[in-house]
């Protein structure tokens, strides 16, 4: 008997997290298309990528705006050098808040999608019914979204950053008179910088559908279970990606501080 068959009857376990771990790992490294319908993973690639793109381009370029007008007013009022802003705003992107404002918006619409479904699956006994005929829970459902949503965030992430860049050389443009060109100069990014942002596309790539698989698959007590975990599945992502951004940035810093 899985622990998946076990959640009616039983509080949400450490041994369903660590079932949940172990699975989803590995079954992202076999990926046999025997363990998930045909074009599951596609579909879900769709699911997480196409469908948020507009979300993560709308809120990027906004956040690019505001961030960019803000930065160059306080710089205009002390040196008035606005040459270096922009290569500093895609360090700090690339770096930081491309990866982790792209996670927490993923976390909030991708991180709920996915506890409400499993979690109505769970309340209906559809989950039960998978166990029963001998289908593993996690790779059929879990395992798909884990591999889609690994790759659509560091995709999203890529498409969102070039966004706010857009966004910010326009605001920098418009309103401060900085040449685009001056702007719009990636020369501060280091190997560092892009390495630090693509093991943090990865990671909350890989924790948004294991934490909000967790407590879907934890869910109890009918819809209003679902309500509850789907609640909890928003905030456990977005915590864990404000945890996961604070480790990778600490080990990065002082990793780079010590490389020669």
């Amino acid at each position: 008997m899985t622990p998946i068959s076990l959640l009616h009857r039983a509080a949400p376990s450490l041994e369903l997290l660590r079932h949940l771990l172990w699975r989803s790992g590995r079954g992202a490294f076999r990926l046999r298309a025997t363990d998930f319908p045909r074009g599951e993973v596609w579909r879900q690639m769709h699911q997480i990528g196409n469908r948020s793109l507009l979300f993560v381009c709308v809120t990027l370029s906004f956040l690019g705006m505001v961030l960019v007008f803000q930065t160059c007013l306080q710089v205009n009022r002390i040196t008035g050098d606005l040459s270096q802003v922009g290569a500093e705003f895609i360090k700090i992107l690339v770096h930081e808040f491309g990866p982790s404002l792209c996670a927490m918006m993923l976390a909030t619409r991708v991180g709920a999608g996915i506890a409400a479904e499993l979690g109505s699956m769970v309340v209906t006994d559809q989950i039960d019914a998978l166990a029963m005929n001998n289908v593993d829970p996690i790779d059929y459902l879990i395992v798909p979204r884990f591999v889609a949503s690994m790759v659509m965030t560091g995709a999203l992430t890529t498409v969102g950053v070039g966004c706010a860049v857009f966004a910010g050389a326009l605001t920098a443009a418009y309103s401060f008179h900085v040449n685009p060109v001056v702007f719009v100069d990636p020369s501060h990014v280091r190997i560092g910088d892009l390495v630090t942002g693509f093991f943090k596309c990865a990671a909350y790539g890989a924790a948004i559908p294991l934490v909000s698989g967790f407590c879907g698959l934890s869910a109890q007590g009918g819809s209003a279970g679902v309500g509850r975990s789907t609640t909890r599945a928003v905030i456990a992502s977005s915590f864990m990606v404000i945890v996961l951004d604070f480790v990778i940035s600490g080990v990065a810093y002082f990793t780079l501080q010590s490389a020669p």
